[in-house]
């Protein structure tokens, strides 16, 4: 013990470098990564730094040519959103937060189970199992705002759909009007979700194929049913691709907008009071009433609550997130 105790007090404690020295030590990894840090400093840091700025500009149609010259009038914009009756945008920005709220949280919960049994499906061996692959992955492919534009027209009162519902299937009595009223969410919804399924079931059949196949053979042999092969083997070492799924859902979701802008009017629509997004909010306030420093204000507290929520994530799924030797 005295000696193992003595040997572990010879050991030298390892000093610390700086922040220069490390640079200077890997001069050819920063080299490399150079070209992305100036990108990303061009394309994300400035205009977050100049949005942020312009939220505290009294900026609109008659100042617009002023731009950061305009006048500064602190935190008005934020107290316009957050506080003031008499606001349009006020009552818009709050019906758009709950609508965000409802239409990320569907989203995120049907996506990742219809893509994971999807996944679990084609993990499986089959005949046509790439043609299947292949198909549905299609809606993947598809540009958001053409998918806009198509279910746009399949969800009008004489669209393709109304006409499979009410004259094939007879599953209502009359052809219900799914882009006006409460409707407009599930109108909303299910489009984001088929056009959003392909890319997590890649990435969690991907996952699925890391798994050895010993694993599901010992489970088998120890009497393990398919359930419970799949919640005691399959989700825990899924769990890292997950937590990232739900990551990426958080963002695209809250910043969803060209599915529901080309859904209602090419872009310059309103998808109403249970359909109006955040950023089709945010959009319209900004580029067809002119009000840019309240629209800015909106995205910054949009931003925040972004970040909340991810902060939120990485509390949670930390301990996936670390890489093990």
């Amino acid at each position: 013990m005295n000696r193992s105790k003595n040997q572990s007090k010879r050991i030298p404690k390892r000093k610390k470098t700086g922040l220069w020295a490390r640079i200077t030590e890997n001069k050819l990894a920063y080299y490399l990564i150079a070209p992305a840090i100036v990108a990303m400093i061009l394309i994300h840091f400035i205009p977050i730094v100049s949005g942020i700025m312009m939220s505290f500009l009294k900026l609109n149609q008659f100042t617009l040519k002023k731009f950061l010259k305009a006048p500064f009038i602190g935190l008005d914009n934020y107290r316009t959103i957050l506080f003031d009756q008499n606001s349009t945008m006020r009552s818009g920005f709050f019906d758009a937060l709950r609508n965000t709220a409802i239409f990320g949280l569907i989203c995120s919960i049907l996506v990742l189970s219809i893509a994971l049994l999807l996944a679990v499906l084609l993990n499986r061996e089959f005949k046509f199992r790439g043609l299947a692959r292949t198909l549905l992955m299609t809606p993947w492919v598809v540009p958001s705002f053409v998918v806009g534009m198509l279910w746009g027209f399949m969800w009008q009162n004489d669209g393709i759909i109304n006409r499979i519902l009410v004259d094939v299937l007879h599953l209502f009595p009359s052809k219900p009007y799914w882009l006006t009223g409460p409707a407009v969410m599930v109108a909303i919804i299910i489009p984001t979700i088929w056009r959003q399924v392909p890319f997590v079931m890649l990435m969690l059949l991907a996952g699925l194929q890391q798994i050895p196949d010993e694993f599901y053979e010992a489970a088998k042999i120890d009497g393990a049913g398919a359930w419970r092969c799949f919640r005691h083997i399959t989700l825990p070492l899924l769990k890292s691709v997950l937590s990232i799924q739900i990551l990426n859902g958080i963002i695209s979701y809250v910043y969803s907008f060209n599915i529901v802008a080309m859904m209602f009017g090419h872009g310059a629509g309103f998808p109403g009071k249970y359909g109006d997004l955040m950023m089709t909010n945010i959009n319209r306030n900004s580029f067809q009433i002119w009000q840019f420093g309240t629209g800015a204000a909106a995205t910054v507290i949009v931003m925040l609550c972004v970040m909340g929520l991810v902060a939120i994530w990485y509390r949670v799924f930390q301990n996936d997130l670390v890489v093990k030797e």
